[in-house]
């Protein structure tokens, strides 16, 4: 390759990744460092409290997977009155409820997973690489359209605490696009870590001010921050129409339920079908099944074998090959506050990084310019009713940070925002490049179908052909406009790349 090649939930971001490219940084040093800007640049998506998954192939080896999820917290949830509560928020066509508050708050990975990744595998130093997001935050960054939207849709958690109403609305009235904006407490925190490294967060001063704040009303405690750690998987290798899809394996739910998807999709190829966005719909619903059969508790141990290995799976095979899909379980809602990085740099080292705080648990840390998660508080992850996990386990994610190649070499990097509608965004992505040779680019743009129980949900454009094929199964809901709600898949070839424009991504080849 000639030319690196970056995609990111902002421009902002992708500018930072430039950056530390321009430095002599490699791309995980870049990822590493986008990251750390994009909790400026978006910050109601991503930040020190959050979590993620980083999926990183360094050039002529395999991938690994850097897990840094959040983990249930220790203390039993029985002997404490949680600050757990519910909150209305308006999208326009739906209004959702969402469960925040200090009990909500899971143990967060995001920092611990950046400083392990870059230490592993990173060329610079890490002042180097956190420079770019310390200015951000000192000096501020234009606010971009799409991410004051999310504020406003998201007002009524962010301005919970006073901290975050004069973060977000100072004077009393929210921040625009357009605006500058900045979090000059959250440039002494990342000035702080680059100096202190993750020690600083997770057993010293910002350890200390975490459960100050979390208190009586939560979980988490200092001991658990302590005791945190970042875990190294090899990702699932699902084959896919002559290459590999590289993808994020158990305790995480999503890459065991694309991989049943794309082995669906594969089997019946191999049976001398075509591949259509029909199919990966019908597929998409018969993974829900078979979540809802196999996965009811939402837990995947790392020892169970992947759903397309087991003895019944040749019969879903054929369900699909004959249309006869059955149930139409629906995945539970949730927005999903996740942005994704992919990197290709010159040298061929791949990287894939996705990261998420939930949607915030409406409690900013004192002084510290950032929102913890409410990762307790999402349905998606707690399927067996809130704080129901083992003590100190892992969640079960559904972040689906994913690599494929070709004869061992990086062809497309990917990922998606999203929650549940991730899955159905990257397997388009996948069957649009690799099965329909689309530019990066046009298959970013194209119009994106997504199974929700009985209802096919259909951006506009999408071909009237397909849903007039599908109508028989789905009831048929047309958005007049592309939407956030589909997803965020920024994502990069060898060729180039593509921001998501339904989250304000921005794709940059320098």
């Amino acid at each position: 390759m000639d030319n690196h090649v970056i995609a990111a939930g902002d421009k902002a971001t992708a500018e930072a990744a430039a950056e530390i490219l321009w430095l002599g940084g490699n791309a995980f040093d870049a990822a590493v460092g986008a990251v750390f800007a994009s909790m400026t640049s978006e910050p109601v998506l991503t930040g020190p409290g959050g979590a993620g998954h980083f999926m990183a192939c360094r050039s002529g080896e395999k991938p690994v997977l850097f897990d840094f999820f959040a983990d249930m917290p220790g203390t039993n949830p029985d002997e404490t009155d949680l600050d757990f509560f519910d909150i209305e928020v308006d999208f326009g066509a739906e209004q959702q409820q969402f469960h925040i508050g200090k009990g909500s708050v899971a143990i967060p990975g995001t920092v611990a997973g950046l400083f392990h990744v870059q230490e592993q595998l990173g060329y610079l130093g890490i002042k180097d690489v956190m420079a770019p997001a310390i200015r951000i935050a000192k000096e501020g960054t234009t606010l971009s359209d799409v991410q004051a939207y999310l504020i406003d849709i998201l007002s009524p958690i962010l301005v919970q605490d006073r901290e975050g109403a004069d973060l977000y609305a100072p004077g009393g009235k929210l921040i625009q696009g357009g605006d500058r904006f900045a979090i000059p407490p959250l440039s002494d925190l990342l000035d702080g870590l680059s100096q202190e490294g993750p020690d600083l967060m997770y057993r010293g001063e910002v350890a200390d001010r975490i459960v100050e704040l979390i208190g009586d009303g939560g979980l988490l405690s200092k001991e658990d921050l302590s005791s945190y750690e970042v875990k190294e998987r090899w990702p699932l290798a699902t084959d896919f129409l002559g290459h590999k899809v590289h993808l994020n394996p158990p305790p995480a739910m999503s890459g065991i339920l694309i991989d049943f998807t794309l082995a669906l999709l594969n089997r019946a190829a191999a049976s001398g079908k075509d591949i259509t966005l029909a199919d990966a719909a019908l597929a998409h619903t018969l993974t829900n099944n078979a979540r809802q059969e196999k996965l009811a508790d939402g837990v995947v141990v790392a020892s169970r074998k992947k759903l397309s290995l087991d003895s019944d799976f040749p019969q879903f095979v054929d369900s699909l090959i004959r249309r006869d899909i059955g149930g139409t379980g629906a995945d539970p809602l949730s927005h999903g506050s996740t942005t994704q990085v992919s990197i290709l740099d010159r040298e061929g080292n791949a990287a894939s990084v996705t990261t998420t705080n939930g949607e915030g648990c409406g409690y900013m840390v004192p002084g510290l310019g950032f929102m913890l998660n409410n990762m307790l508080g999402e349905e998606d992850l707690n399927p067996k009713g809130f704080h129901r996990h083992r003590p100190r386990s892992r969640l079960p994610s559904m972040v689906a940070p994913t690599i494929v190649t070709k004869n061992g070499t990086p062809v497309l990097l990917t990922g998606s925002a999203g929650s549940n509608r991730i899955r159905s965004a990257i397997v388009q992505m996948i069957v649009e490049v690799i099965e329909g040779g689309v530019e990066i680019e046009a298959a970013t743009i194209a119009p994106r179908l997504h199974i929700d129980g009985d209802t096919l949900q259909a951006e506009p454009g999408a071909d009237e052909a397909v849903l007039e094929q599908l109508s028989s199964f789905y009831k048929i809901h047309r958005w007049d406009e592309k939407n956030l709600y589909f997803g965020g898949a920024n994502s990069v070839t060898p060729a180039g790349g593509a921001g998501d424009p339904r989250r304000g991504g921005h794709a940059m080849v320098v």
